[in-house]
């Protein structure tokens, strides 16, 4: 064997390790077999030349009886178009010396005899099942007799040529027709299928760059078969399939094995998590952290289980379970007084606008909740002020001038050169995808910014710490409450104002968010460390790519 797959099969723990590093170590392998570093070369084998010439004379034969039309010579390759020095016994040629290319074509879906009979027709997308046993459509012998189309054989290698599917590859083991997405090509005796299917998935990239830049990117036959590719001997053809065939299948042992693991400590974080959540007594959730905090570092290797912390952080912080509380804070229902000498103080100011939407809660709304000692359950909109009248929509054209701030249902959209709010604000998206999208507002330029009318403004009243105000809204299921059936969904004000909203004292919030913020950084740091630790292994790999 010869030194580089030494080296390969003493590093596949790195390839492991590396978040890409399974599909670059099968990128690697093809790169390998294609270059004839692979598997050892064998002096005894047929040379490649020798087996042009067979080639040649089965194509003369098929000529001869009229199965195929004399092929039309292709340019010389030139020294110049070689991207590297062959093994001894190998030899350079075009796609086209490989086997018999045809494409295929869509029948006239308006003549419905063309369809629905016994022979499959294969389209783009069903390329990269790799074994083709079946497909979704079939056509008629009438449609195959008149619509230029032709019955590959089993064991045909097709390619697909157009969209988002340009360079998938499969193997029929069915006879197959194909539409005009797809090419087939019947390999010469002498060309082991196989391996041409590993030689077209190694050019994968390459037919990709060939189709960029159009509205449909797509390749043709022409390309496809103008193609430079190596040719080993038919011998060396199959100890390169069955070397490929062995290393990718460790590969696909490897791809289990990181999924079972990663997917494991997602399940047992996610259980970890649920237990914390749903713990009814204070020795419950204690156990419950434990064991999180006992397992941190490994349960914190993947980010998905960093992103379910976040979560799980702001649920704790709603549900009163994240910081104690004090018996001696002010409770919340105290603030209500104080808010209602506040609004009408802003009122008599015309500062902010009475709200008439709001609907006084109802005892079967709080009747099951389990309200934390001093928090009280309210409607949102009795403890924030919507200044939503205030917002207003901007010319695209002056998005992109001054230096105050310009925000929109999918965040800071650009800067203009004037304002209409001043202050400290959340918003709250109310269109579309974005809804429920809470933003903070609270570290704008010199508080200046312009918000336009595709997000709810809200200004906390003094009963809100603004940080907890978006904290608790980031939370919130917000897109359960939208309406609209056709085209865009909404978050409506009056939906908005009316939520049932559970706060603590002010003092609690205060504890609240400055424990969020440290374990909102917590969070960040693991996200990095994740990130060290997958560059670092990233390098190692290229390290290891570079010496194979």
């Amino acid at each position: 064997m010869p030194d580089d797959t030494v080296l390969l099969e003493r590093h596949f723990d790195t390839a492991f390790a590396a978040p890409d590093g399974i599909q670059r170590l099968r990128e690697l392998i093809l790169t390998l077999a294609m270059q004839g570093k692979l598997v050892p070369q064998d002096p005894k084998d047929q040379p490649a030349s020798e087996l042009l010439k067979a080639i040649e004379v089965e194509k003369q034969r098929l000529v001869k009886e009229g199965k195929i039309k004399q092929p039309k010579p292709l340019p010389a390759i030139t020294a110049e178009e070689l991207p590297y020095k062959l093994p001894d016994g190998w030899e350079w040629v075009r796609l086209h010396d490989y086997g018999i290319w045809k494409s295929g074509t869509t029948p006239s879906r308006t003549n419905s005899s063309y369809y629905g009979g016994d022979i499959p027709w294969v389209k783009s997308g069903e390329v990269k099942q790799g074994k083709i046993v079946e497909t979704s459509e079939t056509i008629t012998q009438e449609a195959l007799k008149s619509c230029s189309l032709d019955l590959n054989s089993i064991g045909s290698v097709l390619v697909a040529m157009y969209g988002a599917n340009i360079g998938e590859v499969g193997v029929l083991e069915i006879e197959a027709t194909t539409n005009q997405a797809v090419c087939a090509c019947k390999p010469y005796l002498g060309i082991d299928n196989i391996f041409l299917v590993y030689l077209l998935t190694s050019l994968k990239q390459n037919f990709i760059g060939q189709g960029a830049g159009a509205a449909q990117p797509n390749i043709s036959r022409e390309k496809i078969i103008h193609t430079i590719v190596p040719l080993p001997p038919l011998a060396e053809q199959r100890r390169i399939v069955a070397k490929i065939d062995r290393l990718m299948a460790r590969c696909d042992e490897l791809e289990k094995l990181r999924g079972d693991r990663n997917q494991k400590r997602i399940t047992i974080h996610t259980a970890a998590l649920n237990r914390l959540l749903t713990a009814k007594e204070s020795s419950d959730f204690s156990t419950a952290w434990r064991f999180i905090t006992r397992h941190f570092g490994e349960l914190y290797s993947v980010k998905e289980n960093v992103a379910g912390l976040r979560k799980a952080i702001l649920q704790l912080a709603v549900m009163g379970k994240l910081v104690l509380q004090d018996p001696k804070d002010e409770p919340a229902s105290e603030l209500l007084e104080k808010v209602a000498d506040e609004r009408s103080r802003l009122l008599s100011k015309k500062e902010v606008r009475e709200e008439k939407s709001l609907i006084p809660i109802s005892d079967s709304e709080i009747k099951d909740l389990q309200i934390p000692n001093g928090w009280i359950a309210v409607h949102l909109g009795e403890v924030i002020y919507c200044l939503d009248y205030k917002r207003k929509p901007i010319k695209k054209d002056d998005r992109v001038k001054g230096e105050i701030p310009y925000y929109g249902a999918n965040g800071r959209v650009g800067w203009i050169d004037e304002y209409i709010f001043n202050e400290p604000l959340v918003l709250v998206v109310e269109d579309e995808t974005f809804i429920g999208r809470v933003l903070p507002f609270s570290y704008t330029i010199e508080g200046k910014s312009w918000v336009n009318n595709h997000a709810h403004v809200l200004k906390p009243t003094l009963a809100l710490d603004i940080d907890f105000l978006n904290y608790s809204l980031s939370y919130y299921p917000f897109t359960k409450l939208t309406s609209g059936t056709t085209g865009r969904k909404k978050l409506n004000k009056t939906t908005l104002l009316n939520i049932l909203y559970i706060f603590p004292p002010l003092a609690e919030q205060h504890r609240i968010v400055a424990k969020i913020d440290r374990l909102m950084a917590l969070c960040d740091r693991l996200e990095r460390q994740i990130d060290a630790a997958t560059d670092k292994r990233t390098k190692l790999l290229k390290a290891l790519m570079a010496q194979v």
